[in-house]
């Protein structure tokens, strides 16, 4: 169940906002005039999020490649790998 806190809240009680985010690893959400406003969360856990939407974007570049046929055999791959490792 989402933590929802007023901003009022967050003003009033910033500590124990930041120490819930840290304990739980999840976002409060804060409203403004009764409507949402914000997610406030931890930085470990927005770099986490962060880390995985950047994952989430890399992988879906490789399935749109597999999908055009933008693709070489492994052996191939690995032996231009060796070949410029030998050039250095």
């Amino acid at each position: 169940m989402p933590n929802i806190r007023s901003s009022a809240d967050l003003r009033n009680n910033y500590n124990d906002i930041s120490s819930y985010c840290h304990a739980y690893n999840e976002p409060v959400f804060i409203t403004k005039n009764g409507k949402g406003d914000l997610a406030v969360m931890s930085m470990e856990t927005y770099e986490e999020m962060a880390g995985r939407i950047e994952l989430y974007s890399k992988l879906q570049e490789g399935l749109a490649d597999i999908d055009a046929g933008n693709t070489r055999p492994f052996a191939d791959v690995m032996a231009d790998l060796r070949h410029r490792r030998e050039r250095r």
